[in-house]
């Protein structure tokens, strides 16, 4: 069993899951547009792909997938989703089995006003969010919402480019100032126009939560698991507990049975006043994995597995309640 991790990026724990899932059964192989990535020295096999924007990024991968025999590929970044959900029979044509969620399911994921629309049509809580400087300027007028408003990409991951506005001309700053940002990273590839670079968002006021919402390869929904952040750091979660919160597991639970994504769905929600509201969905593992992982649940074990054609314990996808874990900071000589 041979798999491959493409956009690898600094998520070498990714790369030590998948090799414990697999022992000697196989091989697990990692891609990055350059080998500045310490992930690289984990995986039994690395190589340099081209950028995927590159028109040589899918054959490369399907060259690649066939020389090596490779069973299972997973992307960790949200662009390179996209790309391949577009190309999945050209993969399955060769014996290769992508990871990833159709491309309505991207799309809705990558498009965070898709996102928002999606969610908001389907009754679930969201942050009052607008599109358009001046239509988020009108709201703040008209009372519909007040400062302090988000100004974040309306494509990306992570915190490129999003910024807490207090007021008015922290607003106007931020809003071209953002955008010069955008227009300097790879998000640009995802903006075709001047509008559609930005959306703003009411900034709510309740305490933020993570959850591992996991289907099966076939996108039937098999749990939900809920982590309090208790520290952040560019994007990512820091530190983290493991909860039992009803609320948000049923609209996790409920989510996952709606949208039919595969694998994991890295999704952030904000408990505000008892009531969960759903802020971003990432249909892919996030950074907040390795919480879920450390407290039980093993899903590179069970997607593994669920390829091989064999049931799971649904145990193997559970995690304990209470725990708490910080990531660190460590050093790797190369």
């Amino acid at each position: 069993m041979n798999v491959l991790l493409t956009s690898v990026g600094r998520r070498a724990y990714m790369v030590k899951y998948f090799k414990e899932a697999i022992g000697n059964d196989g091989f697990v192989h990692v891609c990055n547009s350059d080998d500045k990535t310490v992930a690289f020295h984990y995986a039994d096999k690395s190589v340099i792909s081209p950028l995927i924007y590159d028109e040589e990024y899918i054959p490369f991968l399907l060259d690649y997938c066939k020389e090596n025999k490779i069973d299972m590929l997973l992307s960790l970044f949200d662009i390179d989703l996209g790309m391949l959900s577009k190309n999945i029979d050209k993969f399955e044509e060769i014996g290769t089995r992508v990871v990833v969620s159709s491309k309505e399911v991207i799309d809705i994921c990558n498009d965070k006003w898709k996102t928002y629309q999606f969610l908001k049509e389907n009754g679930f809580n969201v942050p009052k969010t607008y599109l358009t400087l001046e239509d988020t300027i009108n709201a703040l007028d008209r009372g519909e919402i007040s400062y302090p408003v988000i100004v974040k990409p309306r494509f990306g991951c992570g915190s490129i480019a999003m910024s807490i506005a207090e007021d008015e001309m922290a607003l106007l700053y931020y809003f071209r100032r953002n955008t010069r940002t955008i227009n300097k990273s790879y998000l640009k590839y995802e903006s075709s126009s001047v509008e559609d670079k930005i959306i703003y968002q009411e900034c709510l006021k309740g305490q933020e939560y993570g959850a591992d919402i996991i289907n099966d390869l076939e996108g039937n929904y098999q749990n939900t698991i809920v982590k309090k952040k208790i520290a952040m750091r560019a994007g990512e979660t820091d530190i983290a507990e493991l909860v039992d919160e009803p609320e948000i597991f049923k609209e996790c639970k409920r989510l996952g049975e709606l949208i039919g994504h595969i694998g994991n769905m890295d999704v952030d929600v904000f408990l505000v006043d008892g009531a969960p509201y759903v802020l971003e969905m990432n249909a892919r593992f996030g950074g907040g994995y390795p919480f879920s992982h450390i407290g039980g649940c093993d899903l590179p074990r069970a997607l593994v597995l669920w390829h091989k054609g064999q049931k799971i314990d649904k145990k193997i996808l559970e995690a304990s309640v209470g725990k708490r874990a910080y990531k660190e900071l460590s050093i790797t000589v190369v």
